[in-house]
């Protein structure tokens, strides 16, 4: 029996979801919607399923009589209940895509004694009303209400349900012939199986099936391309590079150990526990405890399915924090969107409006780390043409683990076991679909690389692993993401081999073929190796915590991969020839100076020019979008994300005291760890080597302004970039990488993970390429020794002097003032001398208690940052921009107010405790150039008598959160 159940609002009750759809449609431009009803769908299936069990479902789960009525009806005599003047629109999931809510209702309709009910969906019903057309209709429900990726819908219809029909296949093993293939059948083969192999990978592999005189089977072709992915294996920092740079030729032989991993050799830290080498790096943190941090990215999928693409992305690098088995203790997400305000008619063929985006994206990223109980605590969000076609998610993770409680060799005969979430068709080929670039055709045939996440149910799955953690019940762990269980037990058993049964492995539904189920990305799945004397226990322990186990296999010793599904063989492939036989990638990289000039600005109102900058969309406050996510569960966020006394002041980074250490050490006060980032695209148009430099610098300003050591910063880099086979991106990713390495080993910082996500292009209908902007996210990780010396932006007394740290040069190239002005420049602000310096500077003085509010100078410059202390701290300021320590000639009001050269701090400060300011930053230059002041407004002066300009407070305020 098969049932839909119908919920609606009570009549008269206000219904959010429809005016929010009502506003959605006006921004679309769909004309007479003056109201909608949102209306919750939902599908109920059984064998023998009665009403009465029905009736049960409905009363105890699904409807609140106070707030919402029900009906329910046989499925097959379902008809649409319409209006005369209202037009119907009904949306339910594809068929197969994972409906979380739908699978929480079949559990606690178990947990209720409905054991009949063995299969559940979700939809949704939307009643508009004010003589809205069917063609506008059709509109809104494909660009507002469904997408049509993972979605179907219907407008004055009944949608279908969304069930998977059970369906018996034979465990077909495909043989696909390679071996008298040429070049050009080879290519062919790639691109008909998305393998995204180039033509030196293709040969390799037929020259493997040649010396094994048989043809390839259809799941070791995919796992050779999943393998040898850009996404997995990184091949392109690992490539031989012949660079011409600014008319400079050399050759590069690898990014990552030329760059990358020689920072951080030369860095030598002793407090570094495992760098690059696993799912996430692992540092020391207080004695007992250890940290790990990783960021990844999820910009494929997030473009075509935006709240799934960045719902995974959260909950893949959680998983790769729990695969170092820690437990995660705080997120991170830097999102890059195109402009909000867009014009539709500009949209691109096939592409998402960034509104929609934007909107499914933030929605994705809070709804993960919100059900899992994390704190989202450090981020950004930049606005860029360039990210139109291709959204960037940074989706970042910090974890906590006891000091040697990461284990990482498995042993022959361990169980290969797998936790967590079943295995459907969700994400296959998402490792190859990374790899690729997108055009108006990638909606239409990737639909499956888009996964759907269940954050409840890996938060089951990290219970189980962190308590098997501490009772020693596992010798070795990964995550389960790009690649599916291919990939997990491929690296896993890299030096032993495996023997795998396909057979065994619990599916969502029936008709997976074996190659789908060795592929697939399903969420919430972990792979460990189990020692037989332990595999008791663990099962125990996963029934305690209602987790799925399956034991599929065994760690051989053989170094072969052995897959088979019942008597079919499905792979059998030596470890070797997967993780050694990839040919090495012969590029080229060319970059030359963009001939660029800076701009003839006329004089400028710089109280206006501030107001407009503070309300651009780089700059203004993103608190309605932060407040959407939770940064105080788990009771760790001292320093959260907005200071001051109105709590909406931007922090420049955030500080966490985890509670186990607290308990552990039984002192609240004691060392914190310092979450921050740095991101401008805007100078990697001038200058990617500049812009690596910028972003090292601004996490590393970022962590001191808030009480960081700078001799305990460990960094991230995460490049998205364009496709790295044309000769300009590549040679822009080269000299960005040159100076992630030039910086970080100025700064004495190791980078301990990282990741790269390449072919970041959009070939329109014209045939058109169009790259982002490449962009470099730094993310650090860095100690404060204690919490009472920790600070924060907001100015704090009236007394205060303020004091500038560091020399202001003309560098507005590719600065806020000029994008305000739809203009780029060319003196892009240029590598510090003495940042490290400064920055020990800094955190000395902050030691001697004299400073009252410390802020970097970013985006906007020194009058921005100024202007964002007034408004965090709701007091007044004067400033004197001729006190400025400049470097240089000529120097201008303009200039000196919104260069945005590194290495900058603008720092409040005691008067009582001057000459101990002083004394700290001996040799550093500074400059006392005003004083907090207790009217509510922002002086900014240029000599005596030369008034530039006087901003009211609540004037920033307003500018600074949208309002104006």
């Amino acid at each position: 029996m098969k049932f839909r159940v119908e919920v609606a609002p009570r009549a008269g009750s206000f219904d959010a979801r429809g005016a929010r759809v009502v506003a959605s449609a006006g921004t679309l431009g769909v004309q007479g919607v003056t109201s909608v009803e949102v209306r919750d769908l939902f599908f109920l299936a059984g064998d023998d399923l009665t009403a009465d069990d029905v009736g049960t479902v409905v009363a105890e789960l699904l409807c609140d009589p106070v707030v919402t009525t029900a009906s329910v009806v046989a499925l097959e005599d379902a008809t649409l209940d319409q209006d005369t003047d209202a037009c119907v629109i009904e949306v339910a999931p594809l068929p197969g895509t994972t409906d979380t809510e739908a699978e929480s209702l079949l559990e606690a309709a178990h947990r209720l004694g409905v054991a009949a009910l063995t299969a559940a969906g979700t939809g949704t019903q939307y009643r508009l009303t004010g003589g809205i057309t069917l063609e506008a209709a059709g509109q809104l429900g494909a660009e507002v209400l469904a997408n049509e990726v993972v979605e179907r819908f219907v407008v004055n219809g009944v949608v279908g349900a969304p069930f998977v029909d059970a369906v018996d296949v034979e465990p077909v093993v495909e043989i696909v012939p390679i071996l008298e293939l040429d070049d050009d059948g080879l290519m062919a083969l790639s691109r008909e199986r998305r393998l995204s192999m180039n033509l030196g990978e293709m040969q390799a592999v037929q020259g493997h099936y040649r010396t094994l005189e048989r043809e390839p089977r259809d799941a070791e072709l995919e796992m050779f391309a999943q393998t040898w992915s850009e996404h997995c294996v990184h091949k392109t920092f690992k490539a031989r590079v012949d660079m011409t740079d600014d008319g400079e030729t050399y050759v590069l032989d690898s990014m990552f150990k030329s760059y990358i991993m020689a920072a951080t050799e030369k860095a030598n830290k002793p407090w570094l526990v495992s760098v690059f080498v696993d799912n996430a790096g692992i540092v020391d943190f207080v004695p007992g405890w250890q940290l790990a941090f990783k960021a990844e990215t999820h910009n494929h999928p997030s473009a075509l399915e935006p709240f799934g693409g960045a719902n995974t992305g959260v909950g893949g690098v959680i998983r790769d924090v729990i695969g170092v088995s820690a437990r995660p203790i705080a997120t991170t997400d830097v999102l890059c969107f195109g402009p909000p305000d867009l014009p539709n008619d500009v949209l691109p063929e096939g592409v998402l409006h960034p509104r929609r985006v934007a909107h499914g994206v933030i929605d994705g990223v809070g709804d993960y780390g919100n059900k899992m109980g994390l704190p989202t605590v450090d981020g950004a969000i930049r606005y860029d043409k360039g990210y139109v076609a291709n959204p960037l998610v940074y989706c970042g993770c910090v974890g906590l683990l006891p000091a040697g409680s990461h284990v990482t060799e498995p042993n022959p005969g361990d169980h290969v076991v797998v936790i967590g979430g079943r295995t459907g068709r969700d994400g296959l080929r998402g490792a190859t679909f990374s790899s690729m670039e997108m055009d108006v055709e990638t909606s239409e045939i990737a639909g499956t690389a888009v996964q759907i996440g269940h954050p409840i149910h890996e938060k089951q799955a990290m219970e189980v692993v962190l308590r098997a953690r501490d009772a020693g019940l596992y010798s070795a762990i990964t995550d389960c993401g790009a690649g599916g269980l291919s990939s997990a037990v491929g690296e896993m058993a890299e030096e032993l081999g495996a023997r795998i049964h396909l057979e065994r492995i619990p599916l969502k539904y029936s008709g997976l073929v074996p190659w789908e189920i060795w592929l697939s990305e399903a969420q919430e799945r972990m792979v460990l190796a189990v020692p037989d004397a332990h595999l008791e226990a663990f099962g125990e322990l996963c029934a305690q915590w209602d987790v799925e186990m399956c034991a599929m296999g065994t760690f051989t010793g053989d170094g072969q991969l052995l897959v088979t599904y019942d008597d079919v063989v499905v792979v059998d492939l030596p470890m070797e020839a997967l993780h050694e036989g990839i040919p090495q990638l012969q590029l080229v990289g060319v970059w030359e100076r963009p001939e660029t000039v800076e701009p003839e600005l006329a004089e400028i109102d710089l109280g206006a020019s501030l107001l407009e900058l503070l309300a651009t969309p780089n700059i203004r406050s993103k608190e309605d979008v932060v407040r959407t996510y939770d940064h105080e569960v788990q009771a760790g966020t001292l320093v959260k994300p907005f200071v001051g006394p109105a709590n909406d002041g931007p922090g420049d980074a955030v500080v966490l005291r985890p509670l186990d250490v607290v308990l552990d050490t039984g002192e609240a006060d004691g060392p914190a760890a310092v979450v921050s980032s740095g991101i401008n695209p805007n100078y990697g148009k001038l200058d990617p080597y500049a812009m690596a430099w910028a972003c090292v610098d601004e996490a590393v300003r970022n962590a001191v302004c808030v009480g960081a050591d700078p001799d305990r910063l460990s960094l991230l880099d995460n490049f998205c970039w364009g496709n790295p086979n044309l000769p300009d991106r590549m040679g822009a990713l080269v000299r960005c990488a040159r100076g992630c390495h030039d910086a970080a080993v100025a700064y004495d910082a190791p980078f301990i993970s990282g990741k790269d996500s390449l072919n970041n292009e959009y070939t329109g209908a014209d045939g058109e390429k169009h790259a982002i902007p490449g962009t470099l996210l730094v993310s650090a990780l860095s100690i404060a020794p204690e919490l009472d010396s920790t600070c924060t932006m907001d100015f704090k007394r009236a007394d205060s002097a303020i004091v500038v740290v560091g020399v202001t040069r003309d560098e507005l190239g590719g600065s806020a003032l000029y994008e305000l002005h739809d203009a780029l420049g060319a003196n892009v602000p240029q590598p510090p001398v003495d940042g490290l310096k400064t920055a020990r500077a800094i955190h000395a003085a902050m030691g001697t208690g004299a400073i009252r509010a410390a802020h970097d100078c970013s985006e906007g410059g020194l009058l921005v940052a100024v202007a964002e202390m007034c408004l965090a701290g709701r007091i007044g300021a004067n400033l004197e921009l001729h006190a400025v320590r400049w470097a240089g000639e000529g120097r201008r009001p303009v200039s000196l107010a919104f260069s945005e050269t590194q290495a900058r701090y603008v720092l409040e400060v005691d008067p009582l405790k001057l000459d101990a300011m002083r004394t700290a930053l001996e040799g550093i230059p500074h400059a006392v150039v005003g004083q907090v002041k207790s009217g509510q407004g922002l002086q900014v002066t240029a000599g005596a008598g030369n008034l530039l300009a006087d901003v009211a407070i609540d004037d920033l305020v307003q500018a600074f959160s949208g309002h104006i």
